[in-house]
């Protein structure tokens, strides 16, 4: 189960100077492709929020290039990779590991004190590398050093093109023992802040600060950089909000409903991270929740089953389940209804986008109590309930829009 919100203490807040554009991101000049920017790119996902707990894409790095998987997390801002530098506390073989070059960026480049702001990178000397240390929800890290390297990327209309990026290269590892470490080699950091791989990319003008995802409940899906997939109809949008301090995408506020009635539960924000496997609400919302449900299957043929550690809480049916789908009628959908000035959008998330089938055939909620990992009052929206639905995040607009999507098929 993955947690991968960036802690607000150490989150990377980061603001880059134009002059940027002339140190790291002058290697694109040179890079030729069929047509003229701005363009968009589209990955394939693989993963499930259950039982593996994330989804993850493929990208090659390096020359000749290579293949790394990395969990995709709009959560937070650097991307980084487990790294042969040597590495303490790496989950995956040395082979499968990256192998920096000689190519650290330098302290003194304005991309690390981006990085590091509103703090200086310590820099006594202006060639010593650019260290980093990043900090997650579920208690994981990752600590290295900025470096830059050649992604091959690939065009919606297939061709490629093959920028260089800056990257943490991670040394060293802490991964909690209550969260077993995914097969990933890394993190892909979709958050607003510049560090990430899409603002560098919208930095060099080569695609629109647009990006979403599409997470099947089959398994896999799709991840796009760029607003060229998105359907010209059909899409509820809210807007962002940006609170001091945080490149999360947050909404609200907005109200849940339960059944299509009033909680009571109002005034709340919502982070969207799909680096956390499942819903986390604060620990009132959740406790709401959990009592609306609860006497909902009274009387029904559901029991709580104790012994089933998967999630919190667990129920156990007449016999073993194959399917949330099997119990769909004895659950409600929630709603989060966005006020957005005089008009409202909803956000439906139905039984089958809380709710998971453990490996013993009993039901859980998929729906955690955030107040208990150290998320405090926040609510964060994660995988389990973005299935079977594009999420598109548009920070030109400062808007967060939704639609119903077959994730199974990959954009044209």
């Amino acid at each position: 189960m993955n947690l991968r919100l960036s802690l607000p203490l150490i989150l990377f807040l980061i603001i880059v100077p134009q002059s940027i554009q002339g140190s790291i991101f002058k290697t694109f000049s040179n890079t030729l492709s069929p047509k003229s920017p701005p363009y968009s790119f589209v990955f394939p996902l693989s993963g499930n929020v259950f039982p593996l707990g994330y989804y993850s894409v493929s990208l090659k790095i390096g020359n000749p290039p290579k293949d790394f998987t990395f969990d995709i997390d709009t959560g937070s801002d650097l991307t980084w990779v487990q790294c042969d530098a040597p590495c303490s506390g790496c989950s995956v073989r040395t082979e499968l590991q990256y192998k920096p070059k000689s190519n650290t960026v330098p302290c003194s480049d304005p991309i690390c004190s981006a990085l590091h702001w509103p703090q200086k990178p310590e820099c006594p000397n202006p060639k010593d590398q650019c260290d980093y240390e990043v900090e997650y929800a579920d208690q994981g890290s990752s600590m290295g050093a900025l470096v830059v390297d050649q992604f091959s990327l690939k065009l919606l209309d297939g061709s490629s093109f093959v920028p260089r990026l800056a990257f943490g290269c991670g040394y060293d590892q802490y991964f909690h023992s209550a969260h077993p470490p995914p097969a990933t080699v890394g993190v892909l950091g979709l958050g607003k802040g510049k560090i990430s791989i899409l603002t560098q990319l919208v930095s060099a003008g080569l695609t629109r600060n647009v990006l979403g995802h599409c997470l099947s409940s089959k398994g896999g899906g799709f991840l796009f950089f760029g607003d060229n997939v998105i359907p010209s109809t059909g899409v509820s949008w809210t807007t962002l909000v940006s609170p001091m301090y945080n490149n999360h995408y947050t909404t609200g506020p907005a109200e849940l409903l339960y059944n299509g009635k009033q909680t009571g539960l109002s005034g709340l924000k919502f982070i969207f991270d799909s680096g956390s496997s499942y819903t986390y609400f604060n620990s009132k919302t959740y406790q709401a929740i959990v009592n609306l449900i609860g006497n909902d299957l009274k009387g029904k043929p559901l029991k709580d089953v104790k012994e089933d550690k998967t999630l919190a809480i667990c129920w156990k049916g007449a016999k073993p389940l194959k399917s949330v789908l099997e119990l769909k009628n004895l659950f409600k959908t929630l709603t989060v209804n966005f006020k957005n000035g005089r008009t409202n959008s909803q956000l439906q998330i139905p039984p089958e986008s809380y709710l998971i089938v453990s490996k013993t055939g009993n039901v859980c909620l998929g729906i955690l109590n955030g107040s208990e990992v150290g998320l405090q009052d926040s609510n964060v929206i994660g995988d389990i309930s973005m299935q079977g639905t594009m999420v598109i995040y548009d920070n030109e607009k400062q808007q967060l829009g939704w639609v119903s999507a077959d994730c199974d098929k990959l954009p044209k």
